[in-house]
């Protein structure tokens, strides 16, 4: 070996040396049975959160958390409804309705970054039956935040800048919701009013200002939509009924005010707003909000004669989520609100969650519209529409110290349209099952919707009987 080799070897000799010496841990040894630790460690708090501190102090941090909510299904479905070609009376289907990892953090007092990554309403159908691209089972995540914030205001959130892809929205608290913590096992999503239509799953390319000064919450912004032809769907068919337009682009604009009465709530993550404090907090808020864009849709009653018109939604509705008994852990979670949606003259457009079915049979359903299959109904609308919930969170530990509690609770939407003949109502009911907070539960849920048909010779439908839901989720939340 030659001088230069021997002094390689001996440096790494004496560096594995310092490191092993380095990792011997400061207790006395336990190699033999007899002996123990001078002291038994305390055991350490067990964390919530994975979460990274920039400063002494925890005031400039990063943080990362991670989102899983699967769901079985068992649907009834709508008449004419085919499974892959085959007509089916009922479909089971198990799937993942989100998968999400939020990265986030104060980098400085100044400065604020958010990013959230993921996937949605993933079955068997992949996203998507009728797609022609191949391997569609792959290409479901993507990024749904990518925004940079600036707080004017040292330590205090009266006024936050951002920009980026975001869900900062006008229309109401459930436009933009905290998926993690929503009591029901599912978000109205009517109130995420141009999902996937002009907007990337309910995210728009924004510039915002946000802020908390005194009981007053507020959110405005001015968003880049979208253009209808790059939702990777179908393009909607000119005719007398409102389409989102194809021609034409112009900003949209949104603003949300909340007047918060009692506890102020979080007002970390750009937008987003917590479903349940579980009792944690004392929150009763009255909120209003808007979102506007000129010639968004468009409508042709006859051949050469094209009318544009704006789109205009507003709602008011109040928020209530408290604690009744601190020491038994017992609490309350209510909203009502009132949604005025006017896309333009008898817009219509059915949906349906995580929907099971693949396609509808129209010989079987002369007329019938698109997308109508599996458990859609007229989800979005020309109306208006009034939403409530109500829940109630049983006492801590109601299965013994560390064993969870439950929380029922029930909730309607009912909707007045102009294309559909009478008032549609839609009724949940639930229970879950808290094995850790929002950390872990079980989620129990039936829906009662109706489901609808062409009425011969108009351009309206008509309830053509009524269809059932039951669905478990299990999420997992950290």
């Amino acid at each position: 070996m030659n001088k230069t080799a021997k002094t390689v070897w001996l440096g790494a000799l004496l560096l594995t040396s310092q490191f092993t010496f380095a990792q011997q841990p400061i207790t006395p040894s336990v190699d033999t049975p007899g002996d123990r630790p001078a002291t038994t460690p305390k055991p350490s708090a067990e964390k919530n959160e994975l979460k990274f501190n920039l400063n002494e102090s925890g005031s400039h941090f990063f943080k990362a958390t991670f989102l899983n909510q699967a769901w079985l299904q068992f649907n009834q479905n709508n008449p004419g409804s085919t499974v892959i070609g085959v007509p089916k009376d009922n479909a089971f289907s198990i799937g993942l309705r989100r998968t999400r990892i939020q990265m986030f953090g104060q980098l400085s007092d100044h400065v604020f970054l958010y990013f959230q990554f993921g996937m949605n309403n993933f079955n068997y159908l992949n996203g998507g039956f009728n797609q022609t691209a191949s391997s569609q089972r792959k290409i479901q995540a993507f990024f749904h935040d990518a925004v940079g914030e600036y707080l004017v205001f040292r330590n205090k959130n009266y006024l936050n800048i951002g920009a980026g892809l975001t869900i900062v929205n006008g229309l109401s608290r459930f436009s933009a919701p905290s998926v993690g913590t929503i009591m029901t096992m599912d978000v109205p999503v009517f109130a995420q009013a141009t999902v996937d239509q002009t907007d990337q799953f309910s995210r728009k390319l924004s510039l915002y200002a946000r802020g908390q000064v005194g009981h007053l919450d507020y959110r405005v912004a001015i968003s880049d939509p979208f253009p209808i032809q790059t939702n990777g769907s179908a393009l909607p068919v000119y005719g007398p009924n409102s389409i989102f337009a194809l021609k034409g682009h112009t900003k949209q604009f949104q603003g949300l005010l909340m007047w918060q009465f009692f506890d102020k709530e979080a007002h970390q993550a750009p937008g987003y707003n917590t479903g349940t404090y579980l009792g944690a907090k004392k929150v009763f808020n009255l909120e209003a909000g808007f979102i506007t864009q000129k010639n968004a849709m468009v409508r042709v009653d006859a051949p050469g004669d094209t009318t544009y018109q704006n789109m205009n939604l507003w709602s008011i509705a109040s928020f209530l989520d408290m604690p009744l008994n601190r020491e038994k852990g017992t609490a309350l979670n209510a909203y009502l609100g009132y949604f005025h949606t006017d896309y333009g003259t008898n817009y219509l457009r059915f949906n349906g969650a995580m929907n099971p079915a693949s396609d509808i049979v129209t010989a079987q359903r002369p007329g019938a519209l698109g997308g109508t299959q599996g458990n859609a109904f007229p989800m979005f609308g020309t109306g208006s529409v009034v939403y409530g919930q109500f829940g109630y969170l049983l006492k801590r530990d109601l299965f013994g110290p560390g064993n969870g509690t439950l929380m029922p609770y029930v909730q309607a939407q009912i909707a007045t349209y102009q294309r559909v003949t009478s008032t549609l109502g839609v009724y949940n009911v639930g229970v879950n099952y808290l094995i850790k907070g929002h950390n872990g539960k079980l989620t129990l849920d039936y829906q009662n919707r109706p489901y609808y048909e062409p009425s011969t010779g108009t351009s309206q439908i008509s309830s053509g009987g009524r269809r059932g839901q039951l669905i478990l989720q299990y999420q997992v939340f950290i």
